[in-house]
């Protein structure tokens, strides 16, 4: 270890975060203007002011016991100079034969000889000099790098009378390496200030301002000894008082201005301290006015705050190590310790902190001493389970939820670091030293509950901060990154020699070289490391490998970038690299066999190399240019299609027609590459030509919906006998459709009543539904000779994937296509109908049939004008796309018939006697769909159609009163109401839009347009149906 000069800095350390001469970061806060050796003295003056009431302290009352080892002859009354602790008292001597506590930390005994901790009547040798650097010189507040030899610490000139046990107050000296002189001071002063007030609590003592007052310049050697002495006693007040108080300071405050010239001004020469001095009594005014700032006077809060408390507890736990051998704890720890607790009060420390800050040093003092005694490591794991006790319980401080965080962040950062990284930092000679190193990682990561790695660089500075998955194995973490990092030094050197020789022969035999590397990493994975994880892992040796599998597999995949040729390089390289794969996957299956799922879930992170498919990549990408150009075709036609036909023997879009051919040439050239064509490359071709094809039906099926034709039905009201007709016709509801304008049908041919020669009045976006129609027959038709070309080829060699197998029984490579074409002609079709009936046949239809009075308002007008549409129709569209188009008109007409009957509006009014004519005019309307055309619509399929229809119209030669009889109960039913009481009302039944004889609402609309007293009356009573207008 390097020694460190006496006077380094503590803020330095603290400031740089980092341990000196570790990497272990220190979770304690920083402390400006304390050395290490100040903190220490300045903790062991605490100490011992907290226990000077304990035996071997100097109180009057301490009884003494003593071991069996040593005899009843010792008196302990002479010691030398420094250990005489009042001639009334008798000395505590430390002589438990085990330790409780190092029992449970599973720590050995020392088990040294009673003679090996006496005190002679000559003092020790450290009384007599200045003492030299704490224990552990690396450590902060504590630690030497000093390895004292066995009893060097001791004169070995005869003693003049018997020895005896230390007491703990001596040795605590002696481990604090305090000089006697210092000792002696300290006592005196305790004694001058505490006569008569045996009692007093230490919390009640400002120990600094009191020694500054009792200690004269006198007891030291000079005058500059005493000048850094009492610096220390100054900036430990600055430190307790105004830097870090533990109740927070106006910067205002008078007194804590005073104090800081009075600082200011011993920095070039010493106060003077006498009792007379105004310096002196400004300075204990204002120590005692800060220090007793909070409700009770009689507690003074000068060393409480964090965090110099901190700091000074951590000193005074570091004096647990033996000055002789620093990687060994003192065998009297269970009395030191006891003592500590004394300080507790004065310092602001609880048993949680306590704890965390014991954990720390253990863990500290193994990093120190160069990883050299494990024991420690386990000590300070076996604290963590106190730490995680303490840190489960709801009442905690805010401060030590803190300090739980920073400190368990140091302890994990450190050990992460290793174990992130454990193939450099762990050897064949201490591959072991995971063992202890992984449990404490373990734990304190529970305890944190939060999956936080804290990665810290060469550089010691800020740590890079890495988020975990919190459902995650931290062990599967820490082998992933540590064969990552182990791998990435060859991966940058590989990549950096691949990209000079990315062209030449170089490259492939740096790949063959680095999958020989790393089948030797595995190996060597597999027997140091993995059977040490396995204990918390069982699948160690498996993740390692998958790892290892994912780093090659990222070099083979740069390698393979930008390789637009197949060389005999290559291929070896394809092929060395399934001969390491096949290794690999053998690792995992090996440590996989005792898995719950039997390493499935390991083996499916390893994306296989697919070396035999990389060979047919160029065609791959063949195929992609292929498939690109004719999305570039599809996406023209999105942009410039009108749904213009070809030409007369073409009837469908010309995008249809160059998509097409593309898709076949395609296939043609597919065919003539001359290598093996397996069904898997047959399969992807087609799957991307049938993605095209199905983007391109809903393309050509995107022209709206039904909906935008039908007219907003008109709302419900009774028939006036006494209005005109006339004046119904001013009131009538105007069509809502939407689409073009209704007179004018965008370049369509009027409806002119020519005589006997109507002409068609389907407007031309009609016509280019017509054209859609056409294309989706046409595309489907052309999918069937596609799939003959692709199934039927005898080039095709047999699958390699399962997955394709059960789809080759199919009968079709296009069959989703297929069925999307089918679905896309029946919205089409939909689409072209209602078009055709509500708005292109508007005036004949919705806006005039049966408009006034039904005998001067029949079908006849309408249906020579649907015969020519229909017509027009079949002359347009091709023969497989007539009949499905022909039944959607028929649907349509169908439906505006039902519309004209129950949603006509105020210019439609029914009597009983018109369901006559209706009836058939309905039956002329049924005739048209069944003469049109040779045999289009089956005669049976208009009969069933027009079921609906015809009930309405059966309804409507039904009495009014049988009407209402018939909407009564249906209502009821169709409610759960059950029979309608007295005063009750029937309820208003909604409109569904699914018209048919037995629905209440259909009913009640036949009610509403029949003139008729009963059924005006019935409407008013049961609806209050206002009149119309």
């Amino acid at each position: 270890m390097v020694h460190h000069s006496r006077r380094e800095s503590f803020s330095d350390m603290a400031g740089s975060v980092v341990c000196p001469d570790t990497d272990l970061l220190w979770p304690f806060g920083k402390l400006d203007g304390l050395d290490r050796d100040e903190i220490r003295e300045t903790a062991y003056e605490i100490f011992f002011a907290a226990c000077r009431s304990s035996p071997g302290f100097g109180g009057r009352t301490a009884l003494t016991f003593y071991s069996k080892h040593n005899g009843g002859d010792n008196q302990g009354e002479g010691g030398g100079s420094g250990s005489g602790f009042g001639s009334l008292g008798r000395k505590e001597v430390v002589t438990t034969p085990t330790s409780r506590v190092k029992r449970a930390l599973g720590l050995k005994m020392l088990k040294r000889s009673p003679s090996r901790r006496m005190s002679t009547t000559i003092g020790t040798a450290l009384g007599a000099k200045s003492a030299p650097s704490s224990p552990g010189t690396g450590s902060i507040g504590g630690g030497s790098s000093l390895h004292i030899s066995q009893g060097a610490g001791f004169l070995t000139v005869p003693p003049s009378r018997p020895r005896r046990p230390l007491t703990s107050a001596e040795i605590m000296r002696q481990q604090m390496r305090v000089t006697e002189q210092g000792d002696t001071r300290l006592r005196k002063t305790l004694t001058r200030t505490l006569v008569g007030q045996t009692g007093r609590g230490a919390e009640t003592i400002i120990l600094p301002l009191e020694l500054l007052r009792h200690v004269k310049t006198s007891e030291f050697g000079d005058a500059h000894e005493y000048q850094i002495w009492q610096r220390r006693q100054l900036k430990v007040l600055e430190a307790g008082l105004l830097l870090h108080p533990s109740i927070p300071l106006d910067k205002t405050n008078n007194f804590a201005m005073r104090l800081r010239e009075i600082i200011r001004q011993s920095e070039t020469k010493p106060i003077d301290t006498g009792k007379s001095s105004e310096t002196m009594s400004t300075l204990c005014n204002a120590v005692v006015s800060l220090a007793c700032r909070n409700t009770n006077p009689d507690v003074c809060h000068w060393s409480d705050g964090y965090p110099l408390n901190i700091h000074l507890y951590v000193a005074l736990l570091q004096s647990i190590f033996d000055i002789r051998d620093e990687t060994l704890v003192l065998d009297e720890i269970d009395e030191l310790l006891e003592l500590m607790k004394k300080t507790w009060s004065m310092l602001g420390i609880t048993r949680p902190v306590h704890n965390l800050c014991f954990t720390w040093v253990l863990f500290h003092q193994y990093i120190v001493t160069s990883q050299m005694e494990p024991d420690l490591l386990g000590a300070s794991h076996a604290m963590l389970a106190e730490v995680a006790n303490d840190a489960k319980k709801s009442d905690r401080e805010a401060l030590y939820v803190k300090l739980l965080t920073s400190t368990l962040a140091s302890m994990q950062g450190w050990t992460e670091k290793r174990l992130l990284s454990y193939h450099d930092y762990f050897q064949r000679g201490n591959v072991g030293l995971i063992e202890n190193l992984l449990p404490l990682a373990l734990s304190s990561s529970k305890i944190v509950g939060e999956d936080v790695t804290i990665s810290q660089g060469n550089s010691q500075e800020k740590g890079d901060v890495k988020l975990v998955d919190s459902s995650g194995d931290r062990v599967d973490y820490y082998i992933r990154a540590s064969i990552k990092n182990s791998f990435s030094k060859v991966i940058e050197n590989m990549k950096a020699k691949t990209a000079v020789a990315e062209e030449g022969k170089e490259a492939a035999k740096m790949l063959l070289e680095l999958a020989k590397e790393t089948e030797e990493l595995a190996l060597r994975e597999r027997e140091c490391f993995s059977p040490i994880l396995k204990r918390w892992y069982s699948v160690a040796a498996g993740v390692a490998s998958v790892s290892l599998h994912q780093c090659y597999g990222s070099m083979l995949m740069q390698y393979l970038a930008g390789r637009s040729t197949i060389t005999k390089e290559t291929v070896e390289v394809l092929q060395t690299a399934g001969k390491l794969e096949k290794v690999l996957v053998q690792m995992v299956a090996e440590e996989s066999e005792e898995c719950d799922d039997g390493g499935k879930g390991l083996v499916r992170e390893m994306v296989p190399y697919e070396v035999e498919s990389i060979i047919l990549r160029l065609l791959k990408q063949w195929t992609e240019e292929k498939l690109k150009t004719v999305h570039e075709c599809l996406s023209r036609a999105k942009e410039a299609e009108t749904w213009n036909p070809k030409s007369k023997s073409e009837p469908y879009a010309q995008s249809a027609g160059e998509l097409m051919k593309l898709a076949k040439d395609a296939i043609d050239e597919f065919f003539e590459i001359p290598i093996g064509i397996t069904e898997d490359l047959v399969h992807d071709l087609a799957e991307g030509l049938e993605q095209l094809f199905q983007e391109y039906t809903a393309f050509v099926a995107s022209c709206g919906s039904k909906q935008s034709y039908i007219p907003t039905l008109p709302p419900l009201t009774r028939c006036n006998r006494d209005s005109k007709f006339v004046k119904l016709w001013k009131k009538a509801t105007p069509c809502t459709a939407s689409g073009e304008d209704l007179n004018n049908l965008s370049g369509g041919a009027p409806v002119i009543s020519d005589g006997n020669h109507p002409r068609p009045s389907t407007s031309r976006g009609t016509q280019r539904l017509y054209i859609r129609l056409n294309t989706l027959h046409f595309l489907s038709s052309q999918l069937h000779s596609l799939n003959k070309a692709l199934s039927l080829n005898p080039k095709v060699l047999p699958a390699a994937r399962k997955r394709y197998r059960e789809r080759t029984n199919s009968s079709s490579y296009f069959d989703f296509t297929q069925a999307g074409i089918e679905t896309a002609c029946q919205h089409v079709s939909e689409v072209a109908a209602y078009r055709l009936i509500f708005l292109d046949s508007y005036s004949v239809f919705y806006e005039s049939l049966y408009t006034g009075d039904v005998a001067n308002a029949r079908i006849k007008p309408a249906l020579r004008i649907l015969k020519q549409n229909l017509t027009l129709m079949t002359a347009i569209l091709a023969d497989r796309a007539q009949a499905l188009a022909m039944r959607e008109v028929m649907k349509a007409s169908f439906e505006v018939v039902l519309t004209v009957l129950l949603a006509g509006g105020h210019s439609r009014v029914f009597y009983r006697s018109d369901h006559e004519l209706i009836e058939e005019d309905f039956e002329s309307l049924k005739k048209v769909y069944c003469t049109c055309g040779e045999g289009l619509i089956p005669e049976e399929v208009v009969d069933r159609e027009a079921e609906t229809v015809e009930g309405v119209i059966q309804l409507m030669s039904q009495p009014t009163e049988q009407l209402m009889e018939d909407f009564s109960i249906v209502t009821c039913e169709s409610s759960g109401m059950g029979l309608v009481g007295t005063g009750q009302k029937l309820p208003m039944p909604p409109t569904t839009g699914r018209w048919n004889r037995s629905d209440p609402n259909t009913i009640l609309r036949v009610l509403c347009y029949r003139d008729d007293r009963v059924a005006n009356q019935f409407l008013k009573k049961s609806f209050q149906l206002g009149k119309r207008r």
